[in-house]
């Protein structure tokens, strides 16, 4: 053939194919974002709350619904429901003092307290307080109180103790401590320095100014620690302004180091200011439950004798492998040893609380470990440190201990496993100390979250599925149902073309362990057309891509996204935590497999299924850790994944804080090779292998994944001579805050152009509205 002829067709060809591609219009946008959390929320009626509980086993809680909202009481001991206050009375009363015209179904304030032996009920609106008499149904202004100026100090990083008299703080790395009622200070220690300061809060990725202690259960001691970070490295990070930059300084160890932070153990006695140094050489920042010694929002790991005159704690080695339970005197300081565990891997007292108890009353502790692989309770003598029994057994995993009722010697707590159409779904039960009598105490199917009353008397459950609305009903403690008190319904959502993700189940790669996850079409999916692949990743350890196994009508942009025709799925897998030891420990040492080969072998699976799934186009994000994976992904599988968007990655695990690496990784050492273990887990070193689209992001005062990170891989990039996208974020931290819906639109548009080919909208705006039945 004429090669003038050749050309002629090859550019028509072209031209033709260009002239075809699909165009995204702003209307296209503002249809994927309806889907968004904050537009689909007004659409969903009498959705789970948050109770608040009064005296007598009584709550109240505010219902979202169509017509507005209203607040309901509820008798816990006979599951009556009624109305706190006659809202048409109070709308009236409140209008007639403010000029302004309130209805009942949009009262301006979102919760209220009883005051005046429950005369009376207070609440916030229009930036002013106000006192409603139930009485004679008038409402006039509370005025404020001006707290004196020594009251001021420490407000808002106090600590309150358990009597409400007293409150504790820090004031130039020391601890004062105030009366509530007089305002008087007093000054409890007096050798605090710089970086040798007592209850001060850093765990390299979190710090703060607030006060890291635990008070005694009668208010006269705390225990606390002094946070010896005098010889630990420092992270730095520097503001965009005009003028000069300010420079963000802070101590921030690394894997490897040879000096990390570590915390000598106090307590403190508050009524006639002294203090008694724990017996035990410093312990390094750790902790049972995560890589911050408060991440329980107090001081994590410690727990008072009753009459304070003994301390409980468990010291945890740097590596997360060794456990040593110790009780200190609180008078002399002296501390005995009561046992310890040593694990292979790494050590954890649970997941989203600390498990573990001392029961002083009766000298034993109640004990969580995975040493059968399942996730367990276990009664030891505090005295001789003995196991007496294993309190439960079986193939599922406890999370949450709830309710340790001494005098009838039973449990209450929260485990997953026990159903088997997903293993992540939560369950209540109760059990003997000894094991006796396990009572599942939340027999429907799904995922429950369960809130205790303070007289433990009573539950209220909020269970569902991710495709099945919430039932809310409240139970006593044996499990007998007092009353239903709302069912969630969506019928006005499902009336706007939404629809729910779709629970998928495949195998690992391993082919043979079953893993779960979400996935996501349009609204209007056309199974003769083939959509590219979109895979939404966070590999953990900790926690993994699809969060909540309950309902939830939007998670993040993932039905956005399918709305602008991709198909986008969430698997949770292997390695991720809440199913057994060795599921979660199949990758200790190895984090930069990142779930990625699981992930593969997933939607290699789905696309036999749903056979609209383009895998010729996957993409792949993340954020945090997800933005590690997607990197990886992209760099470690190149001709998998096409297109990549890596959010506020740690690329490089030897430039975030120590904790994270030493716990999920092991300790760094030199192989024979002469390279640190954690060098091949590295994104830069596989940067090279780039040949589809990556997007990075970074924000640039980022105090949790450091920006460094993402610099190495930019730097790996740019001297492999690879073309790639960066967005980076002035002053913006490890979120990106107001810069989000900026993220979000890039996000899409490059998941358009580069995995869709097609053509994005010109810089569509985000809207971000809110529910009008939340605003004042």
């Amino acid at each position: 053939m004429n090669k003038l002829l050749i050309t002629l067709v090859t550019g028509s060809c072209f031209l033709a194919a260009h002239s075809q591609q699909q165009v995204l219009t702003a209307k296209d946008y503002a249809q994927a974002e309806s889907f968004m959390g904050y537009n689909t929320a007004q659409y969903i009626d009498h959705s789970p709350f948050r109770p608040n509980w009064i005296s007598g086993d009584r709550f109240w809680f505010r219902d979202l619904n169509a017509n507005g909202s209203e607040f309901i009481l509820v008798n816990a001991t006979t599951g009556k429901l009624s109305a706190p206050f006659d809202p048409i009375k109070l709308a009236a009363a409140l209008s007639a003092v403010t000029g302004k015209t309130y209805a009942a179904s949009h009262l301006p304030f979102q919760s209220f307290s009883f005051i005046n032996n429950e005369q009376s009920v207070s609440f916030l609106a229009s930036g002013k307080q106000w006192e409603y008499s139930l009485t004679d149904n008038t409402c006039k202004e509370i005025p404020k109180k001006t707290a004196p100026p020594s009251d001021r100090r420490g407000m808002g990083n106090e600590v309150l103790s358990p009597d409400g008299k007293r409150a504790v703080f820090i004031k130039d790395y020391n601890l004062w401590v105030k009366d509530i009622a007089s305002g008087q200070l007093k000054q409890l220690t007096t050798d605090g320095i710089k970086d040798f300061g007592y209850a001060t809060d850093n765990a390299g990725w979190k710090h703060s100014d607030a006060a890291i202690v635990l008070w005694s259960p009668d208010s006269r001691k705390i225990a606390t620690f002094k946070q010896d970070q005098r010889k630990a490295g420092d992270m730095y990070l520097v503001t965009t302004n005009v003028g000069h930059p300010e420079l963000k300084a802070w101590k921030y160890p690394l894997p490897g180091d040879k000096d990390i932070i570590t915390i000598q153990r106090v307590i403190i006695n508050v009524d006639t200011p002294s203090v008694i140094t724990l017996q035990v050489p410093p312990d390094p920042h750790r902790a049972t439950l995560s890589d911050d010694i408060s991440s329980g929002g107090t001081f994590d790991d410690v727990d008072w004798k009753t009459d304070g005159s003994e301390l409980a704690f468990v010291s945890t080695s740097r590596d997360h492998k060794q456990e040593k339970v110790r009780i200190a005197n609180a008078l002399t300081g002296a501390v005995r040893e009561v046992f310890e565990e040593t694990v292979a891997t790494q050590f954890e007292s649970g997941q989203g609380s600390i498990n573990w108890r001392y029961l002083a009353a009766s000298n034993e502790l109640i004990w969580f470990s995975e040493r059968d692989n399942y996730g367990q309770l276990y009664l030891y003598d505090a005295n001789t440190g003995k196991l007496k029994n294993q309190i439960t057994k079986g193939d599922f995993t406890i999370t949450r201990l709830l309710k340790v009722d001494e005098k009838k010697r039973q449990l209450y707590f929260l485990a997953d496993g026990s159903q088997t159409v997903n293993p992540y779904f939560t369950s209540f039960y109760k059990v003997d100390f000894d094991g006796k009598h396990l009572t599942l105490l939340t027999p429907e199917t799904g995922n429950h979250q369960v809130s205790l009353s303070p007289s433990g008397s009573y539950f209220i459950d909020s269970y569902s599925q991710p495709d099945v609305a919430p039932v809310t009903v409240l139970r006593n403690m044996e499990g007998k149902l007092i009353s239903t008190i709302q069912k969630t319904d969506i019928s006005r959502l499902v009336a706007t073309g939404w629809k729910p993700a779709i629970p998928i189940t495949v195998k690992a790669h391993d082919g043979q362990t079953d893993l779960y996850g979400l996935l996501f079409t349009p609204t209007h999916v056309d199974p003769n057309v083939k959509y590219p692949v979109i895979d939404y990743i966070y590999p953990g350890p900790q926690g993994g891509s699809v969060g909540s196994w309950s309902f939830v009508a939007s998670r993040g942009d993932n039905q956005s996204l399918a709305e602008l025709g991709f198909i986008v799925v969430e698997i949770e897998g292997s390695s991720n935590p809440l199913r057994s030891k060795s599921f979660h420990d199949m990758s200790y040492g190895n984090m930069a497999e990142n779930t990625l080969p699981d992930q593969i072998a997933g939607i290699r699976q789905l696309a036999k299924q749903y056979t609209y799934m383009d895998t010729s186009r996957v993409g792949i994000w993340g954020h945090s850790g997800g933005g590690f994976a997607t990197a990886a992904a992209m760099f470690r599988y190149p001709d998998f994944f096409k297109v990549g968007i890596s959010e506020s990655g740690n690329h490089e695990n030897r430039n975030y804080e120590d904790d994270w690496g030493e716990r999920y990784n092991g300790l760094e050492y030199i192989q024979a090779d002469g390279k640190s273990n954690y060098e091949s887990q590295a994104n830069q070193v596989y940067a090279k292998n780039l040949k589809g689209k990556l997007l990075l992001a970074h924000g640039l005062m980022d105090d949790n994944v450091p920006p460094g990170n993402t610099m190495l891989v930019v730097d790996a990039l740019i001297k492999a001579n690879k073309n790639f996208d960066l967005v980076v974020f002035p002053n913006s931290p490890h979120g990106y805050g107001k810069y989000s819906p900026y993220m979000m639109r890039r996000r899409w548009d490059y998941f358009v152009q580069n995995l869709k080919a097609a053509t994005p909208p010109l810089e569509y705006e985000l809207k971000m509205t809110t529910d009008l039945r939340n605003a004042d």
